[in-house]
């Protein structure tokens, strides 16, 4: 019989967090955290690299492609290569040598000689040390993804997994926050001063500042203890992983985590998590780990390989018109006067910082706890459904209307727009693969779908100027209305996963798969 606590955690509504929830998900969500602060701090960073290297003159474009790529290359490196390490080694052995690949490369890229070597060498050397810091943020994808799935209830696994990744939000305010900052404590010196090269000193700070979450949540990240359920779906043959599965379906619905000398005690959070199964249903599973062949031979079979590949396009397909616009901000950044095409240098750039918080607030924070407050009513497909048709009727006006719309009314369209991206697919499209996918193939399934999304974004950082040249802002955007409606398309493909568990459906895979056999099948 429930007792009256356990009566009062079902009823409490999923978006509300216990204190252990908070530290877990502030430990887990420093990745995305960083991976948002390094994404949009680069366009200001951009900006002062022109000033500090080149007179104040545009940046070389391939130089500017390249750079703006870079991290993005990285990262789709680190997404397939943790992906893979977190399923066949396990969770706890790579957790955390993703934020020390972040730190090293942060540091590395701190050191670029600016005054030293010539100023294009400057923009290759800053480069590829940021193609080292996408390396580590991917790897952080799969393996947050696969840390909260693998220890959450099913009732708020979906609201635990959207406030990991509205830390995207956090990290773009926060660096556009932080540009304005030191750019004010710079303003004597750079503007009153003359001493425009000092701009050195503000994208050198700017960046280093990613580095105090980053130091503040190492340790718990390397001490954090395997899951209960990643340790069973290992190997459920073993007494002592079927003796605490059996002892979790008694526990209470909770979720706690206590720092210790030896990481994080998980243990009522992750008998939440595995209380969903039953070990009465479980046939025997293999026993060794979740390796190349085994996800092959998963996913050989269309009727998961088209999870797979619905995953991955909708991801793809959004992070083309995401990025597009989020990476070249400049035509809407013009229509609210937050360009920085006048005044001084520092002025120039004080503006555009003033812009990026504005863009932040006006789409960015609202849509992500829109989703957070809903996803477990409305469900993961519908939102993501939703956001794309939404997402391409606001493009279509952007495009239709662009060079007539008011000011007032562009920047009205292009709030809504950022809304419906983030409380729609920008937020399911990392929900969905990780409650999708059994924990023996999620890290590495979670790793390829995100990957594909960045091949998505690297194309739109590479692609969208020059298209913008040769056919036109406008047609740019009539193209970004055509993946979003593609990726409404390709959500038809999956189903909703709330209140799904992919270990006992694999385990029902299983059985059968062995019932034919048994049946001369």
């Amino acid at each position: 019989m429930p007792s009256p606590l356990q009566d009062v955690e079902r009823r409490r509504p999923a978006f509300v967090l216990t204190l252990a929830e908070v530290e877990l998900l502030a430990i887990v969500g420093v990745g995305f955290f960083l991976d948002a602060y390094d994404l949009f701090i680069i366009n200001p960073v951009s900006t002062m690299l022109q000033y500090r290297l080149y007179g104040g003159n545009l940046l070389p474009p391939r130089l500017e492609g390249l750079m703006k790529a870079s991290a993005n290359i990285g990262t789709v490196i680190g997404q397939l290569l943790f992906g893979y390490l977190a399923d066949s080694l396990g969770r706890k052995a790579v957790y955390g040598k993703e934020l020390m690949v972040i730190i090293i490369a942060t540091i590395l890229c701190l050191t670029t000689p600016t005054g030293q070597i010539s100023p294009d060498s400057c923009l290759i050397y800053l480069s590829i040390f940021r193609i080292l810091v996408g390396v580590g943020v991917g790897g952080d994808y799969p393996l947050a993804a696969s840390i909260i799935s693998d220890r959450a209830n099913l009732r708020k696994r979906g609201t635990l997994l959207a406030y990991i990744i509205s830390n995207q939000g956090w990290g773009s305010f926060v660096g556009s926050l932080a540009t304005i900052i030191v750019l004010e404590c710079y303003k004597h010196v750079m503007n009153v001063e003359g001493k425009t090269s000092k701009v050195d000193g503000v994208w050198r700070i700017i960046v280093g500042i990613s580095l105090i979450p980053a130091f503040g949540t190492l340790y718990q990240r390397v001490t954090m203890p395997e899951s209960k359920r990643f340790e069973a779906s290992k190997d459920l043959e073993q007494e002592k992983n079927l003796m605490e599965l059996k002892l979790a379906n008694e526990r209470t619905e909770g979720f706690h985590v206590k720092s210790s000398s030896s990481g994080l005690d998980t243990s009522k959070e992750e008998a939440a998590a595995t209380a969903e199964f039953n070990i009465d249903e479980i046939p025997e599973a293999r026993k060794e780990r979740a390796q190349f062949r085994e996800f092959c031979r998963y996913f050989s079979e269309w009727r998961h390989l088209k999870l797979l590949i619905g995953t991955s396009m909708c991801w793809f397909l959004l992070d083309i018109a995401f990025y597009g616009i989020n990476l070249n901000q400049n035509f809407v950044l013009q229509q609210i006067g937050f360009d920085g095409k006048t005044g001084t240098a520092w002025e120039r750039l004080f503006n555009v910082s003033t812009g990026g918080i504005i863009i932040t607030a006006l789409g960015f924070v609202p849509g992500y706890w829109a989703t957070i407050l809903t996803i477990e009513t409305l469900g993961r497909k519908k939102i993501q459904l939703h956001g794309f048709l939404l997402a391409a009727l606001f493009l279509g006006i952007l495009a239709g209307k662009f060079d007539t719309l008011s000011h007032a009314s562009f920047i009205v369209c292009f709030a809504l727009l950022q809304f419906f991206f983030n409380f729609g697919a920008n937020m399911t499209i990392y929900i969905i693969p990780a409650e999708l996918f059994p924990t023996r193939f999620r890290g590495f399934a979670h790793g390829i779908s995100a990957a594909a999304g960045k091949v998505g974004a690297m194309i739109s950082a590479l692609a969208f100027n020059q298209l913008s040249k040769d056919i036109g802002t406008p047609a740019v955007l009539w193209i970004f209305f055509s993946v979003c409606i593609l990726g409404a398309l390709f959500t038809l493909l999956l189903p909703e996963v709330k209140g799904r568990d992919p270990d006992l459906i694999l385990a029902e895979e299983i059985r059968e798969a062995r019932r034919d056999v048994g049946n001369g099948a």
